[in-house]
């Protein structure tokens, strides 16, 4: 069965070639659009977390902690996603953690407490783990069986899958639509959208069984140097995108004062140039080189919250959210695709083993700026982040990429 969409001689231009051949593969942008659907259900719920704080009446620490029950849900859910998968293959377990997902961000919108909250963050948290290495294993399964390149792409589809999700929650926040009633409608598109994009997915080669037919249940590995080495660079890049999606809005909004409308374009802005970046990214990095890249990109992130603090206005912010976006964009594309290559480790159990310790950051990482905000103000909280993004620049010079 051919699924791709044939163009008459290869283009030219790098760029656009790369682009083509993720668009233009009905099973390239089927994988894609899972990651879009994950991102926009974040987006769409994390634009409402000002509203959410001050209806629970949660002060910065007791909202960070609440927000620490979306990473206890990853630690316990990761180190089954590889037993998951394996018996269900990525395709299915793509479909069952978006269909949870769906179901789980109606809870902490709709939360009368903050236990509640709590609860429906911990179930967000175990499928946002197992669809995660579901959607990066199929990307790495589809790139090895059709000889193409894809995995930046495809996280450019998740970064304009927040743009698409707070761009929206922008829009309803200024109409006066109820978040609630906004969160449901966008989880029963997201809804259709998984059953309709689950036979393409089930076409793809799985690598939930080995050559021999045996299955493969390996989630976690005990990490050498190297991946140690991507673990750390990976918990700083995630930490930075979780100080955009969680605390962007806030700080626009209750430290800078900008109005309910400009703060849900905090986490816009910096998706904005994510986005842009990451479809670029496929022909980007073989340019630059992988670990030039990681070194540019600590050094740009950090650069970016430094100049939303040091500057502390609305358009600033904005600015300096936007630069954090290109600093982080192709850190979670090369570190994903590195950590299945890692000598001596199984590529499944790579991938796991990185994705728990990397999602740990873009999870955990807010409620720790939470608790550094209670102590000392969010503008330390955010700077906290910052000196990590520049610890990590520095770790990727000694990193070896294979």
């Amino acid at each position: 069965m051919n699924t791709t969409i044939s163009i008459d001689k290869p283009h030219r231009n790098p760029f656009v070639r790369n682009l083509l051949t993720f668009f233009l593969n009905r099973h390239a942008l089927a994988i894609g659009l899972v990651f879009a659907s994950d991102s926009i259900l974040f987006g769409s719920w994390v634009a409402h977390i000002p509203h959410v704080k001050e209806k629970l009446h949660l002060s910065d620490s007791e909202l960070g902690l609440t927000l620490f029950a979306m990473p206890v849900g990853l630690l316990i859910m990761n180190p089954l996603t590889g037993w998951v998968i394996s018996r269900l293959g990525e395709a299915k377990a793509c479909f069952w953690s978006a269909v949870g997902l769906t179901v789980a961000v109606l809870i902490p919108l709709n939360a009368p407490n903050p236990a509640i909250l709590a609860i429906g963050l911990f179930l967000m948290g175990l499928n946002a783990a197992l669809i995660n290495v579901a959607m990066n294993t199929s990307a790495t399964n589809l790139e090895r069986s059709q000889g193409i390149v894809i995995m930046s792409s495809c996280h450019g589809m998740w970064s304009l899958g927040g743009l698409l999700g707070s761009g929206i929650a922008g829009a309803v926040i200024a109409l006066h639509v109820s978040p609630s009633v906004h969160v449901a409608i966008m989880s029963g598109l997201i809804l259709i959208l998984t059953f309709v994009l689950q036979p393409l997915l089930a076409q793809i080669p799985s690598s939930s069984r080995t050559e021999t037919g045996e299955k493969t249940g390996s989630s976690f590995v005990r990490p050498n140097l190297d991946l140690l080495l991507m673990i750390l660079i990976g918990l700083a890049v995630a930490m930075g995108e979780g100080a955009a999606f969680d605390w962007s809005a806030v700080y626009l909004r209750e430290t800078l004062g900008a109005s309910s409308q400009i703060a849900a374009l905090g986490f816009g802005s910096f998706s904005l140039m994510m986005t842009s970046l990451r479809f670029l990214g496929d022909a980007i990095i073989p340019k630059i080189g992988s670990k030039r890249w990681l070194q540019i990109g600590g050094l740009l992130a950090a650069f970016g919250l430094f100049f939303a603090i040091a500057l502390p206005y609305p358009a600033t912010a904005l600015i300096g959210f936007a630069i954090l976006g290109a600093g982080c964009s192709l850190g979670a594309p090369i570190l994903y695709a590195a950590s299945m290559r890692v000598p001596g480790i199984p590529p499944a159990a790579g991938l796991a083993t990185f994705a728990t310790f990397s999602f740990i950051g873009f999870l955990a990482g807010p409620p720790v700026i939470g608790f550094v905000a209670e102590a000392f103000g969010l503008y330390y909280g955010l700077g906290f982040v910052a000196v990590v993004l520049l610890i990590s620049a520095g770790l990727a010079r000694i990193v070896n990429l294979f």
